[in-house]
């Protein structure tokens, strides 16, 4: 009689996994985060606490009506992520509805509709932003000027919640505009983009972050030192933020040279806005951006692209989400036309010769 043992295959075994994938992106994101709510205070705190609760309130609900492990499935830090996400990208001091949609948007909508974790088409987070500036301007358009935690502009504990529940109206002195915003506003009144530039923070300042803006795109520093954090552990590979970088730039840099009085420098596009965030940690999402290597470099190149023209010649200042979930869309296209290798076919999907060559005697 004979018997046959049964072996595991010849497969490559690493130490990742979705859960430690997840915590190497949030302690990426930790710094900034960490700047955003300490720039912005007790509401931001709030608002950024409330979006992650409901976050994972919603994943819960929705894997428990889909018959799924709760527990397991809350542990791998996707849902935690993806509120995470929706939250620095949403104005500081915004009202605690809006965090809560958001959420409720991002993980049903943006996640579950699809099919749950891997099988969502859009990013989340980015869908829900999306569908919050359409249904709420107002709201998602409203920005206050630095106030940091213990300074004498800083909201109390109490004056912060009566701003989250939405009974106080932002203070007169507090508001404030992006410095996209304030390019996009002046230019309609008739004022050159190179004469308001002139009245913008300087690039340094910009780099730091101490700025009107969402959450946590303020600090570009800190986001670029998070990014090659994950760049360094391989978490994420250069190609989709160097494309979505490298195009931004480049179109930037032609346009300001040819007319300066109507298209904003290249410093401000990289430094501004969502630009780090998104290539960083947004577009470089696994599900949702494409698999081959010159895949993504497409990929990276059309957000870049897609939010220079949305910027520059559209009606929203920022056009990050709304270019990432546009890719996003591309992506089926993108890897069909850049399929990879198949391992024992030629890159035209011919069988490779694998007989031995004869060696003469």
């Amino acid at each position: 009689m004979i018997t046959m043992a049964t072996r595991a295959g010849p497969f490559t075994h690493t130490v990742n996994s979705i859960s430690r994938t997840m915590l190497w992106v949030m302690a990426a994101l930790l710094p900034a985060t960490a700047y955003g709510l300490w720039l912005f205070g007790w509401p931001a705190i709030f608002l950024f606490v409330i979006t992650l609760a409901t976050a994972l309130a919603a994943e819960a609900l929705m894997l428990k009506l889909l018959g799924q492990p709760v527990r397991a499935r809350l542990a791998d830090g996707s849902a935690l992520l993806t509120g995470w996400l929706l939250a620095l990208s949403l104005p500081p001091w915004a009202p605690w509805w809006i965090g809560f949609l958001g959420a409720l948007v991002a993980i049903v909508l943006g996640k579950h509709l699809f099919g749950g974790l891997g099988q969502n088409m859009f990013n989340p987070a980015m869908v829900a932003r999306i569908v919050l500036l359409i249904s709420f301007p107002v709201q998602l358009t409203v920005w206050v000027a630095p106030a940091p935690l213990g300074s004498a502009n800083a909201p109390s504990f109490s004056q912060a919640l009566t701003y989250v529940a939405g009974h106080s109206t932002l203070p007169e002195h507090m508001s404030a505009a992006t410095s996209l915003g304030v390019l996009k506003t002046e230019h309609s009144r008739g004022i050159s983009v190179a004469k308001t530039t002139e009245q913008l923070p300087p690039p340094e300042q910009l780099a730091i972050g101490r700025e009107p803006g969402s959450m946590g795109e303020t600090s570009a520093g800190l986001l670029l030192a998070g990014g090659l954090l994950l760049l360094a552990l391989r978490i994420i590979s250069w190609h989709i933020p160097l494309a979505m970088l490298g195009t931004l730039a480049t179109l930037a840099l032609v346009s300001n040279a040819l007319d300066p009085s109507r298209f904003a420098a290249m410093p401000i596009h990289l430094l501004s806005g969502a630009t780090l965030l998104g290539a960083f940690f947004i577009a470089t999402d696994y599900v949702t951006s494409p698999v081959s290597r010159s895949g993504q470099l497409l990929f990276g190149a059309g957000i870049g692209a897609l939010t220079w023209v949305i910027r520059s010649l559209g009606a929203y200042p920022e056009g990050v989400a709304f270019a990432v979930v546009l890719m996003n869309a591309m992506v089926p296209l993108i890897d069909r036309g850049f399929r990879p290798r198949v391992f024992g076919r030629s890159r035209r999907g011919q069988s490779l010769d694998t007989k031995k060559p004869k060696i003469p005697l």
